[in-house]
């Protein structure tokens, strides 16, 4: 087992840091994936917390009063 961490020192000792220049486009990128994927959650959460809600409003607004639905099984 301490051979291995010897072996991995040395293989990794004479290894220089890379200097490598990113430019702005890389970064704007990964903020504009970084972006669509939180409105994705965001609108997917949204869209699960607010069902319960859109469903009942669309039960309210379908609802006809009492009197209306006797005169429809009257005319039929």
């Amino acid at each position: 087992m301490k051979t291995r961490w010897i072996l991995l020192a040395a293989l990794l000792l004479p290894c220089a840091p890379a200097c490598a220049y990113i430019g702005p486009g890389a970064g704007l990128s990964v903020l504009g994936s970084l972006w669509a994927v939180l409105v994705g959650i965001a609108l997917a959460v949204f869209a699960i917390l607010s069902w319960p809600i859109r469903a009942l409003w669309r039960k309210l607004r379908n609802r006809r009063p009492a009197n209306a639905k006797a005169e429809n099984r009257e005319q039929v």
